[in-house]
C-alpha cells in the first residue's frame, strides 16, 4: 500500500529548519560582530598598548657603581667591562643541562669550579635568572660561541661590569666586596620602597661588606633603560628609545692608603689591628685588619678551596679585628683610670700609694709583673712606670660602678658610630651588665674581689681597636668628641661637587684642663723615661704613649706566665696607645699584635713608623721593615725613605707618577654606560689585579696581670 506525504507538513517543516539554521547564523555573526566591537573600538588602545608592548621589551639599564679612592685620590675600588656566558635554566627546554654544558665547553673552556660555582648560584637563584657559567671570555670564546649560538637556546654572551679592588689584599677590612644577590637579600630588598625597588631592576650584584655594603645607596647609581624591539623568539632587533642609567657616587675617604699598606706591611704574618685617628674632627687615617684577604676573590662568586681556606683558616683573615675583634686593654686602660679619677675626686695626682709588688685584697694577693716592687709611687711615675699596684688600689676605691659610668662617655663599651656595619660593643662590665649576662643567682653578684683586676684593664674588661684609638682621641683633644669615619665626602659622578658626610662633634666631656694636664705629661713621660722610650728613642717630635700587656688566656694566681711554655695562640697580646705631637695632637692611635709578649717590644715600634709616617713624611727602609715584620726592631734602623718616593705594593715606580691619570681614567669609566653584547668578538679588557674571638673574662679566684 503506497504511503501518501503530506507536502505542506514536509514544506512547513523544511522552513522551520531553515529560519532556525538562520537564525542561529544570525546571532553568531552578531555575537561575532560585537565582540569584533567591543576589542576593536572598546578596548582598541588597551590592546594595542599590550600588542605594543609585546613588540617592544623594557630592558633595564645597570649603572656604574662608584668609585673608591683614598684620600689623596689612589683608586680604590673600579669597574671594568667583560663579556660572560650565561644561561637561563627556565629557557633550556627539556635539555638535560649537565649534557648543555658539556656541549658548551667544546667551544668555550669551562672549568671545574665553574660547573660548581654556576650550580651553587642555581640553588640560590630562580629557574628565570640569567646565571653566568663562565665569566671574562676571551676575544676568541666569543667568536667561537657566536658562531654556534643557534645550537643553543638559553645561552648568550652578555656585557657584564665587574668590580675591581687594584690593590688587592691592601684595605680589604675596611673596603668590603660585592656579591650576587641572594634569596635572604631578595626578600629584605621586597620590603623597600617601590622606587628603590625600581631602581635595583637588573642589578644582581651589592654590597656585601665594608663600605660597599655601607655605601650601596651612594655607590649603586640610578637604573636606566632603554626600549628594544624584538623578534618572535625574544631576540633584540634594534633600539627604539634610551635612557641613560646615572652612574654611582664616588667615595673619597679619609685613609692615606699607603699608610694602610705600610701597616699591613709591617705585621707581616702577624695577626692584630691598628686603628689611627686625627683627634681634630675623627677621621681615619688607618684602619688595619691583619690577616687581610683578597675582595677579588668574591667578585665573581668565591671558589670553594679559597672560601674553605678563608673560612677554616686558625688565623680567622675574614674577621676584622679593628671592628669586631675585642680584646682585654691591659695597662693601656690606665691613664683612662688616671683622668676619671681625677674628675670623680677619688684620687689626687700628689697621692703617694707604696708599691711592693702585690696587693692583698681578702685572701688574695694581687701581683705585679715580675714581682718588681716601684716603691713610692705617684699618678705620674705610676703610669710611667705602669704600677699595677697603684692602680689596683685605684679601682678598689673607686668600685666597679663608678668605673662603668666614668668609663662609658670615653666610648668604651659604647658602638663608636663608624660608618661601618657590624661594629660591636665589647664589654665594660658593671653590675646591672652581670646582672643581665649571667642566669644563675651565684654567678649574678658581683664580688668586690673582680673589681680590683679592671684597674690594670683586666677582668672582664674587652674593647676594639677602634674604641681605644677613639677614646685616645678624645683625651688627645681635651674632651672634644668626633664620631669616627672612614669616608670624608662623596663626590657626585656628573657635577663633581664635593659634600662632607661627616658628623657633626658630638657634646664635649667636661674635663678639667688640669686634670687633662697631669694625664698628658705623664704619656709623653712614658715615652721619654718609660716603657715607650725605647721604641721612640731619637724622634725629633714629641709624642705621648702606653705600652701594655693583655693576657690571652688566664693564669692562676700559684701560676707565673711564661710565654715558651705556652702554645703560640695562648701567649698575651702586645698593645700600644699613642697620641703625637704632644703640643697639638693630629693623630691619635691604637695598636694590637695578637700572641706578641710585651707591648713596648712588639706594638711601640708599629706606632712609632705610623707617627714617622704621618708627621715626617718618611717610610721605613728596608732592613727596617724585615725587622717589624720579624718583630725584632726597636727604634728605626737603616735610612728611612721619603714616603712620596715609595711605590704602593705591586705598583712600579713609574706607576707612581701615573697615578693621577689612572685615577682620571677610572673616573671616565664610571661616567660612561657599560658596552652592548657582542655580534661580533669584543677588544678583551685586561684581567684585575690580584693582588677572635674574645677571651673570656677572669673568673673571682683567677688573677689576671698586666704587665708593662
Amino acid at each position: 500500500m503506497t504511503e501518501i506525504k503530506d507536502l505542506e507538513l514536509e514544506l512547513g517543516r523544511f522552513r522551520a529548519r531553515l529560519f532556525a539554521a538562520a537564525a542561529f547564523v544570525l546571532v553568531a555573526f552578531g555575537l561575532l560582530t560585537t565582540r569584533l566591537v567591543y576589542l576593536q573600538v572598546v578596548r582598541h588602545d588597551e590592546l594595542a598598548t599590550q600588542a605594543e608592548n609585546n613588540r617592544i621589551a623594557i630592558v633595564p639599564i645597570v649603572p656604574n657603581r662608584g668609585l673608591i679612592v683614598d684620600r689623596n685620590g689612589v683608586v680604590l675600588a673600579t669597574n671594568y667591562s667583560a663579556y660572560t656566558l650565561e644561561i637561563t635554566p627556565s629557557r633550556i627546554g627539556d635539555v638535560d643541562l649537565d649534557e648543555l654544558i658539556d656541549q658548551l665547553g667544546r667551544y668555550v673552556e669551562i672549568q671545574p669550579r665553574d660547573r660548581r660555582r654556576f650550580k651553587r648560584q642555581m640553588e640560590e637563584s630562580k629557574g628565570f635568572d640569567s646565571l653566568p657559567i663562565r665569566t671574562k671570555l676571551s676575544d676568541e670564546e666569543v667568536a667561537r660561541f657566536i658562531a654556534q649560538r643557534f645550537r643553543f637556546p638559553g645561552v648568550d654572551v652578555k656585557a657584564r661590569l665587574f668590580r675591581q679592588y687594584p690593590l688587592g689584599e691592601v684595605g680589604s677590612h675596611l673596603l668590603g666586596y660585592i656579591g650576587r644577590i641572594n634569596q635572604a637579600e631578595k626578600k629584605a630588598m621586597s620590603d623597600w620602597p617601590e622606587e628603590q625597588q625600581d631602581n635595583y631592576r637588573g642589578t644582581e650584584y651589592i654590597g656585601k661588606l665594608g663600605l660597599e655594603q655601607s655605601y650601596e645607596q651612594e655607590l649603586h647609581g640610578t637604573t636606566g633603560f632603554e626600549e628594544v624591539e624584538t623578534s618572535a623568539n625574544g631576540r633584540a632587533v634594534r633600539r627604539l628609545d634610551s635612557h641613560p642609567p646615572t652612574p654611582g657616587n664616588k667615595l673619597v675617604l679619609s685613609i692615606d692608603i699607603k699608610l694602610q699598606a705600610l701597616v699591613e706591611q709591617m705585621f707581616g704574618d702577624r695577626r692584630g689591628a691598628l686603628v689611627a685617628i686625627d683627634p681634630r674632627n675623627g677621621e681615619i687615617l688607618a684602619f688595619v685588619s691583619k690577616p687581610t684577604f683578597d675582595p677579588n676573590l668574591f667578585v665573581d662568586g668565591i671558589d670553594v678551596e679559597s672560601w674553605k681556606e678563608l673560612n677554616e683558616s686558625i688565623d680567622r683573615p675574614l674577621l676584622n679585628r679593628a671592628l669586631r675583634g675585642t680584646y682585654p686593654p691591659g695597662s693601656t686602660y690606665k691613664p683612662f683610670m688616671a683622668i676619671n679619677a681625677l674628675q670623680s675626686g677619688k684620687r689626687s695626682a700628689s697621692l703617694v700609694i707604696q708599691d711592693n709588688a702585690s696587693w692583698t685584697f681578702g685572701n688574695h694577693t694581687f701581683r705585679s709583673h715580675g714581682d718588681i716592687a716601684l716603691g713610692p709611687v705617684d699618678m705620674h711615675r705610676a703610669i710611667v712606670k705602669s704600677s699595677n699596684v697603684y692602680f689596683y688600689s685605684l679601682a678598689n676605691d673607686m668600685g666597679v660602678d663608678l668605673i662603668h659610668d666614668m668609663m662609658a662617655p670615653f666610648g668604651f663599651g659604647q658602638r663608636t658610630g663608624i660608618d661601618l656595619e657590624g661594629e660591636v660593643t665589647g664589654v665594660l662590665p658593671s653590675t646591672e651588665w652581670k646582672r643581665k649576662t649571667y642566669k644563675r643567682p651565684e654567678q649574678q653578684r658581683w664580688y668586690a674581689g673582680e673589681t680590683i683586676s679592671l684597674g690594670i684593664g683586666q677582668g672582664y674588661n674587652n674593647f676594639t681597636m677602634l674604641q681605644m684609638a677613639n677614646a685616645m682621641a678624645t683625651l688627645a683633644s681635651g674632651g672634644q668628641r668626633y664620631t669616627p669615619h672612614l669616608v670624608r665626602e662623596v663626590e657626585d659622578v656628573i657635577t663633581r661637587e664635593r659634600r662632607q658626610v661627616a658628623a657633626k662633634p658630638r657634646e664635649p666631656l667636661p674635663l678639667k684642663p688640669e686634670n687633662v694636664a697631669v694625664v698628658m705629661r705623664a704619656l709623653q713621660g712614658v715615652v721619654q723615661e718609660g716603657t715607650g722610650a725605647g721604641a721612640f728613642a731619637g724622634a725629633p717630635y714629641t709624642s705621648g704613649g702606653k705600652t701594655g700587656t693583655a693576657q690571652a688566656v688566664t693564669i692562676r694566681s700559684n701560676e707565673k706566665y711564661n710565654a715558651a711554655k705556652l702554645e703560640e695562640h695562648k701567649r698575651d697580646h702586645a698593645l700600644y696607645t699613642a697620641l703625637a705631637p704632644m703640643e697639638a695632637p693630629r693623630v691619635a692611635l691604637a695598636v694590637i699584635v695578637e700572641n706578641a709578649g710585651f707591648g713596648a717590644a712588639s706594638a711601640a715600634p708599629i706606632a712609632r713608623r705610623v707617627i714617622d709616617y704621618l708627621l715626617l713624611g718618611q717610610y721605613p727602609s728596608e732592613e727596617d721593615l724585615a725587622a717589624l715584620r720579624g718583630g725584632r726592631s726597636g727604634p728605626p734602623i737603616g735610612t728611612p725613605r721619603r714616603a712620596a718616593d715609595v711605590p704602593l705594593p705591586g705598583q712600579t715606580p713609574a706607576a707612581v707618577d701615573a697615578a693621577a691619570s689612572a685615577a682620571s681614567a677610572a673616573a671616565t669609566l664610571a661616567a660612561a654606560p657599560p658596552a652592548p653584547a657582542p655580534s661580533a668578538p669584543p677588544r678583551r679588557d685586561p684581567a684585575p689585579v690580584p693582588a677572635l674571638a674574645p677571651p673570656a673574662g677572669a673568673a673571682s679566684d683567677v688573677q689576671k696581670v698586666a704587665r708593662r
